[in-house]
């Protein structure tokens, strides 16, 4: 490139990078509304167009800002600038987006009204863009159809008419096996089966209704029994005849009355051979249990009735006391609950005044954090005048930097040419030593080698 265009190219790369966010917010918009459909890698190609229109427009010119649109490809540029000088947007989401980053007014006078005055020729541009698409879709290439032409081929000789060849005959079958209609014997047998069963049941429901007060007779194993307690009675009567009369009194109160449970007549429930055993099993443990009794009261055991009042005073005394206990446990519980129900009163006033403390250092921190914020916004504000101050001077400044960037590459390339000469010097000096050299070495190997030893006598044999 030469010094202008290197000059151009470097202005709008410092340009993108200075007013990156501003840049941003545009592009970022036309790819989500318009440019949906828009490659990603395209999006610098965008931000430079946007750079040029926004900031460069005025020192560029129309016809020059036309030549490079036009010299990009016709429907990005067309749908870009068609989005980005609406002057709808202009006015409304584009003005308070840039406002975020500068002054409202600064933004107001300096970037959107300058793109509203530019906006009727840009419009035309985008209309140049627009006819240019139309031209482009309307014209297409019409090529010739190809007419098609027959083939000279030799007629072919008419195909002789093949003999049909003899329909095979099948071979029938076998019948149909007489088993297919007829059902499996398995089914017969089981429907046998579940008929016998339901015989069966049928023939033990009927003996069990008929002999449903079977359990009510007498068996012999009770009968035996009972006289076997009679015998043992008498037993002792004769052993003993000391007995006394109360005792014989007992006994037939006790046989009386088990004989009278023996005789059941009518008995309203069916009972099982299991439950017959089981009130057998527990008449005779009732009689064993009453046998031992007499028999140890007629070694001389006492009567256990003290031993039992006394028994029954002591579970009286110890009921008292678990009941005394449990009173105790249920008044400390109680004196607890409360204690808790102080302790978490008076917790929850501790908690209301720590509250009120920090609810006054929230205040005062939020009374330090507003003067923070007016001292911060009173910084911003002069610093962004000192913002506006120095962009009023920065053409200046851009031109003595770009005079001081010629002059610096004017030294940098005179002493780049004078380092070149110098270097170039030195290797042609390298290289002339180095075929001298080379010319040396082939010498001193043209030369005849002596082949023959010379013998010191001299030298010693170095033997130590």
């Amino acid at each position: 490139l030469n010094v202008t265009e290197e000059k151009f190219v470097l202005d709008t790369l410092a340009g993108c990078m200075e007013y990156k966010p501003l840049l941003d917010v545009v592009v970022n918009a036309f790819f989500v509304q318009d440019g949906r459909y828009c490659l990603i890698s395209e999006r610098n190609l965008y931000i430079v167009i946007c750079y040029l229109a926004a900031f460069q427009l005025e020192e560029l010119g129309i016809q020059h800002f036309s030549r490079i649109v036009k010299s990009q490809d016709t429907a990005k540029m067309q749908k870009f600038l068609r989005f980005f000088f609406n002057a709808l947007y202009l006015d409304t989401w584009i003005k308070d987006e840039w406002s975020r980053f500068y002054d409202s007014l600064y933004v107001r006078q300096n970037w959107i009204d300058p793109l509203l005055r530019w906006q009727p020729k840009v419009q035309q541009l985008i209309e140049q863009l627009t006819d240019k698409l139309s031209n482009r879709t309307t014209t297409v290439k019409t090529s010739t159809i190809t007419q098609p032409k027959e083939f000279n081929l030799t007629v072919p000789k008419p195909r002789a008419i093949p003999i049909p060849l003899p329909i095979p005959v099948l071979e029938k079958g076998p019948p149909v096996p007489p088993t297919t209609y007829k059902p499996p014997k398995e089914k017969k047998q089981l429907e046998e089966i579940k008929t016998k069963n339901r015989r069966r049941a049928e023939d033990l429901l009927l003996k069990a209704n008929i002999d449903r007060f079977r359990c009510a007779t007498m068996k012999p194993e009770k009968g035996e029994v009972c006289y076997k307690i009679l015998n043992y009675v008498k037993i002792r009567q004769e052993v003993v005849p000391f007995l006394p009369q109360y005792l014989e009194v007992v006994w037939e109160l006790i046989l009386r009355q088990y004989l009278e449970e023996l005789q059941i007549d009518n008995i309203p429930i069916k009972l099982n051979a299991a439950a017959i055993l089981r009130e057998g099993a527990l008449y005779q443990r009732k009689m064993e249990q009453e046998l031992k009794r007499i028999e140890n009261l007629l070694r001389g055991a006492g009567d256990p009735s003290e031993f039992l009042e006394w028994q029954k005073q002591m579970r009286g005394k110890d009921l008292e006391e678990q009941l005394a206990e449990i009173e105790c446990r249920r008044l400390r519980g109680k004196l607890s609950h409360e204690e808790a129900v102080l302790a978490h009163q008076n917790v929850i006033q501790e908690n209301k005044k720590k509250a009120d403390l920090m609810r006054e250092e929230k205040a005062e921190l939020m009374h330090q954090y507003a003067e923070k914020r007016l001292q911060e916004q009173k910084e911003m504000r002069e610093l962004v005048e000192q913002v506006v101050e120095g962009h009023k001077n920065a053409q200046q400044a851009k031109m003595k930097l770009q005079k001081y960037k010629q002059r610096i590459v004017q030294e940098v390339s005179e002493e780049n040419r004078e380092l070149l000469r110098q270097a170039l010097e030195e290797e042609e000096q390298k290289l002339r030593k180095r075929y001298e050299l080379i010319q040396q070495i082939r010498a001193i190997e043209s030369l005849p080698s002596i082949r023959h030893k010379f013998v010191d006598l001299t030298e010693v044999s170095s033997k130590g």
